[in-house]
């Protein structure tokens, strides 16, 4: 599926820095690997029957994506931390009546709810305002085959497109996030939307649309080498 702004940075560049800039490494979070790990299925299985440890390993799993999710959503980092700690609350208190189906859609469509409640709430108007978030930076640990100065690109490029993804609509920069930072299709995005796909599409449409005309309107903001040929 192609970027909204694959023909601004090309897609290679796009993809590299949307899926990575911003994102807590997931290195602090991952098993290890030494062996083959247990389907989300069989782990839920597990779960269901009281298994504590099971519920762990798909906390580990994906508590690198929620939190993605909800910085990504919000802008804020501590946002963000508290969103993944009440959406693993929560999925651990409703796993029970979880039945067969994308556990990935389903655990960001938790953390996606609980990222709506935020910005509607009354606490995210009073205390957080726009030019707040665009200045929040999570943590970020440098991939060790990465230099200096393409570490520092990526958090120069990371930030513009926090910031144009901040000023989408609510529902655009959801589904945005959904399918082309966290990488879901249609139907994995419109199950954790709960809705049709033909709407999943429309948003998104207009949500790449709506990137393209902000970073087009801000080149300025972007390293020299990302920016529009004149």
């Amino acid at each position: 599926m192609g970027s909204p702004c694959a023909h601004l940075f090309g897609s290679h560049h796009f993809t590299y820095y949307a899926t990575m800039s911003h994102r807590i490494s997931l290195k602090a979070y991952s098993l290890p690997m030494s062996q083959p790990q247990p389907t989300d299925d069989a782990l839920i299985r597990l779960c269901q029957r009281g298994d504590h440890a099971a519920f762990e390993q798909l906390a580990h799993r994906y508590e690198g994506q929620v939190y993605n999710l909800a910085y990504r959503m919000t802008g804020s980092a501590s946002v963000a931390q508290d969103i993944l700690q009440d959406t693993l609350t929560s999925a651990f208190r409703r796993i029970g009546r979880f039945r067969a189906g994308n556990f990935r859609a389903w655990i960001l469509r938790i953390a996606a709810n609980a990222s709506k409640d935020f910005l509607r709430s009354a606490d995210h108007r009073r205390h957080v305002s726009l030019e707040h978030l665009t200045e929040t930076t999570p943590i970020q640990w440098p991939d060790h085959e990465e230099s200096p100065e393409d570490y520092s690109l990526r958090l120069e490029l990371a930030n513009v497109l926090q910031q144009a993804i901040l000023h989408l609509p609510l529902e655009q920069r959801l589904v945005l996030v959904l399918i082309d930072v966290q990488g879901l299709d249609y139907q994995a995005a419109a199950e954790s939307l709960k809705a049709p796909v033909g709407t999943v599409k429309s948003r998104l449409s207009r949500a790449r649309a709506a990137m393209k005309v902000h970073l087009a309107s801000h080149t300025e903001l972007l390293p020299e080498q990302f920016r529009l040929n004149k």
